[in-house]
């Protein structure tokens, strides 16, 4: 697959992307001083607000950042905010405050503050098949400031969560969602491996793969059916596969095909057999097993929840 084509992948990926957004808090740290942070329990994401400073991580993988950049941060990850220079002083935090509708945490002054930084937990994922940054290896830093917009796309996300509007969860998501599509297009070449999705992606025989997952998902797919159309062995596809994206093939598509019936069950016009043949189940019952180890519940039952 051509450029072109990765493109539209990663659109399609992007089109059905799923974002959680935790309430956000505020980083404020005067010259000279440093602050430590604990691994957050899902990505966390900074976006610089003011000033420039560095992120670094638990293998001290320091990274330069300035205004408009965003860092992300794996889970479990304890990192550190600094400013740029000498560091004479630092706070540690054991535990992020749970301070309510925007914690702040300073180190050093408020009154001129050398870095302001936005920080939120974020869940990130094209449905429940791919998690957008599952085994990042690292802090990755990305320089977003060839779209300055998004600084006012962030302070509208701190206020959508400090005043607590009407449909503030769904419009910090779609916010969030501009933000990260700037990011996956920003993410430097250096840096591509990072993200193993996106290095699959830039793999024409896994792209074509993946494509064909998405697009149908009900196909009678096979990892043999999957290697040919890959031109590799089966051996090597399923190894080569499963390595970039984390998962075997046959997973992936037992995931597309779980989440795409998730969304076909909100149309009542369906019935359950008709979702169970449009995701590729001969059966009734092999569909609703499938789908109740999945997500925990019968097709049924899902469908009555929603409604």
């Amino acid at each position: 697959m051509n450029s072109r084509g990765v493109t539209v992948l990663i659109d399609k990926l992007l089109d059905h992307m799923t974002v959680e957004v935790e309430p956000f808090a505020m980083c404020v740290l005067s010259e000279g001083w440093r602050l430590r942070l604990p691994g957050p329990p899902t990505p966390l994401l900074h976006f610089v607000l003011e000033g420039s400073g560095t992120v670094s991580g638990a293998a001290n993988d320091v990274r330069a950042f300035g205004s408009s950049w965003i860092a992300v941060v794996p889970p479990g990850a304890p990192h550190a905010l600094a400013t740029r220079g000498p560091i004479a002083h630092e706070v540690r935090i054991e535990a992020i405050p749970a301070d309510r509708p925007i914690c702040r945490m300073v180190a050093g002054s408020t009154d001129h503050p050398d870095l302001v930084v936005a920080c939120g937990l974020v869940g990130v994922r094209y449905g429940e098949s791919f998690d957008v940054f599952d085994r990042l290896p690292e802090v990755l830093a990305v320089d977003l400031s060839t779209a300055p917009h998004l600084r006012a796309v962030f302070q509208d996300i701190l206020g959508e969560q400090e005043r607590a509007y009407s449909g503030s969860t769904a419009m910090t998501k779609a916010l969030m969602t501009q933000c990260l599509v700037h990011l996956f297009r920003s993410v430097p070449e250096d840096d591509v491996a990072m993200l193993p999705w996106l290095t699959a992606l830039q793999d024409p025989r896994l792209a074509d793969a993946v494509e064909r997952i998405l697009h149908d998902p009900a196909a009678p797919h096979t990892v043999e059916s999957l290697a040919d159309a890959a031109a590799m062995s089966r051996s090597a596809f399923a190894d080569h596969f499963t390595h970039a994206l984390g998962r075997p093939p046959m997973t992936l598509v037992h995931q597309v095909r779980m989440q795409h019936a998730a969304k076909l069950l909100a149309d009542p016009a369906l019935s359950v057999d008709t979702v169970a043949a449009k995701v590729g189940f001969s059966s009734r019952s092999h569909f609703s097993s499938a789908f109740k180890k999945h997500t925990g519940t019968t097709p049924a039952r899902f469908r009555g929840a929603m409604g």
